[in-house]
């Protein structure tokens, strides 16, 4: 995205934080709008994020921002993401001196739950190792974790089985982290596995639970009115295993 007079298109400065754009035509409601954060990363299965953020949008009184890898930017069109798409240059492109904005700390603050999908091999090792060296996962290190993070790792079979795997996905739960399990179907190498990325119900995305089904408890479950959710990501967790 273009930058206007160092800010962003979609941002608008409201004291110590920033804004993203209603990503809805409607009137604003009295109560302001739960907000989701999706983060995207290098796995093929950032094809589906056009679908996802559209299927996210049909929920109502629901605001979306989308923050994206460079590597996932080769798997979609930005032109086919209908909200505000932050990237590694904003981050850089917004601040100028002291007391310009900080993207990754408004973005956390902005938020009130956060669901990355698809979390890809190498995003799911530099998250688990506390590596924090792009917009993303700058975000994701500094999560306040009394929000709930949903996460749904997508990676070819082979590297799922890896011994490592189990450990950074377990490292990630045991932060307080939702974990969206993957499910079977056909990957892009030809492959036959169970590590393809569950968001939604329905055509190719179909599984045993989404992270569409988990949102969708989690507003129906939460008081979504406040700033920060009533219960921590780990209470959560526990509820929806």
């Amino acid at each position: 995205m273009e930058p206007n007079s160092g800010r962003l298109p979609g941002l608008e400065a409201t004291g110590p934080q920033m804004e993203p754009r209603a990503t809805s035509s409607a009137a604003a409601p009295l109560r302001r709008q739960f907000r989701v954060l999706v983060g995207v990363t290098g796995s093929v299965a950032a094809l589906k994020l056009p679908l996802l953020v559209s299927k996210l949008l049909d929920i109502p009184d629901l605001e979306v921002a989308v923050v994206t890898t460079e590597r996932a930017k080769h798997f979609y069109s930005p032109r086919d993401v209908p909200v505000t798409l932050y990237s590694d240059a904003d981050e850089w492109e917004m601040w100028k001196r002291r007391s310009d904005p900080v993207l990754h700390i408004d973005l956390r603050r902005w938020a009130d739950l956060m669901l990355v999908a698809p979390l890809d091999a190498n995003t799911l090792g530099k998250v688990a190792s506390g590596i924090c060296d792009n917009l993303l996962t700058c975000v994701i290190r500094a999560w306040d974790r009394s929000k709930p993070l949903l996460f749904c790792p997508a990676m070819n079979t082979a590297m799922w089985e890896h011994p490592i795997t189990e450990q950074q996905v377990g490292q990630l739960k045991d932060f307080g982290y939702i974990e969206i399990p993957c499910v079977a179907k056909k990957l892009v190498c030809g492959d036959q596995g169970c590590h393809g990325c569950c968001w939604a119900r329905g055509g190719s995305l179909r599984g045993p639970a989404s992270a569409l089904d988990q949102l969708q408890l989690i507003l129906h479950t939460a008081d979504v009115s406040p700033c920060h959710l009533p219960l921590t990501s780990r209470q959560y967790l526990l509820g929806l295993l």
